[in-house]
């Protein structure tokens, strides 16, 4: 693409769809479009890039086969101290970005979403789940603090009794079930994920541009308000990924064995 979004490495899609709208496809397909570290820095840039662009009116993100995206590859090696600083503010950005980008989100969920990836879809303004899609939080299954959207949209989309619930346990959620709890906008069969959302991109993009992102930014601060809780839940996240309850969940898929968390054996236990 010989535009603003020409700085990409391939694993992110960008196309230009008639009419204003622009297709973001996270493109890892082999590895369930789960992120490398790069990768989360290339979010970054095209999220800045989706604000400024002047030749979009709606932006939908999917995943390339059969995952929308499954958060962040567990199979490259650890982070440092360092990069997990840095993957720190780049969700601070992230976010930040995502909620001040004024053109409508709409997220078509095509397969598992977890973590990283759930946070994308849900943060959408409109999120279309394929009716058989896996979504799981994800982030207490690996030993750390569920940082990356969680506490700053949950308990707006379903309440505090279900976001404690799904996010204390990980428990999966099927595209279905997360229509019915509010958790998403609609669910579709698997096939009409993507047409679904393009048709809702169309629509929105013959809209009167002005009141729908008027709408959006008026709405927008519900979330904006509660920012600080984002902040504070990814400052805990980074500090669990340099914890030994992290680096067990790792060996143990390396391992392909079920994980033994160090705290589950020490904290709360009875004294001898």
């Amino acid at each position: 693409m010989s535009d603003l979004y020409n700085h990409g490495t391939g694993d992110v899609l960008i196309e230009r769809r008639d009419g204003g709208v622009l297709l973001i496809t996270l493109n890892r397909p082999d590895r369930y479009n789960s992120l490398t570290l790069p990768m989360f820095e290339e979010m970054n840039r095209i999220w800045a890039d989706v604000e400024r662009d002047e030749q979009t009116k709606v932006v939908v993100i999917t995943g390339a086969g059969k995952a929308f995206c499954t958060g962040m590859d567990v199979a490259q090696p650890d982070p440092t101290s360092e990069q997990a600083l840095a993957m720190l503010e780049s969700e601070r950005q992230r976010v930040s970005t995502v909620l001040r980008i004024e053109k409508p989100i709409i997220s078509a969920i095509n397969g598992p979403a977890v973590g990283y990836g759930l946070s994308t879809a849900l943060l959408a303004d409109i999120s279309i789940a394929a009716d058989d899609a896996v979504l799981i939080e994800g982030h207490t299954r690996v030993g750390v603090a569920a940082g990356d959207h969680a506490a700053l949209i949950w308990p707006l989309l379903v309440g505090m009794a279900k976001t404690k619930y799904y996010v204390l346990t990980s428990e999966k959620l099927t595209g279905s079930e997360a229509e019915r709890i509010g958790l998403v906008s609609l669910s579709v069969p698997r096939e009409q994920v993507l047409p679904r959302a393009l048709e809702v991109a169309s629509q929105l993009a013959r809209g009167s541009q002005q009141a729908i992102r008027f709408t959006k930014r008026a709405l927008n601060a519900w979330l904006t308000n509660a920012v600080p809780q984002h902040e504070l839940s990814a400052a805990l996240e980074i500090l669990d990924f340099l914890g030994a309850d992290y680096a067990e969940a790792r060996q143990a898929f390396r391992e392909k064995r079920a994980v033994d968390f160090p705290s589950a054996r020490t904290v709360g236990a009875p004294a001898n």
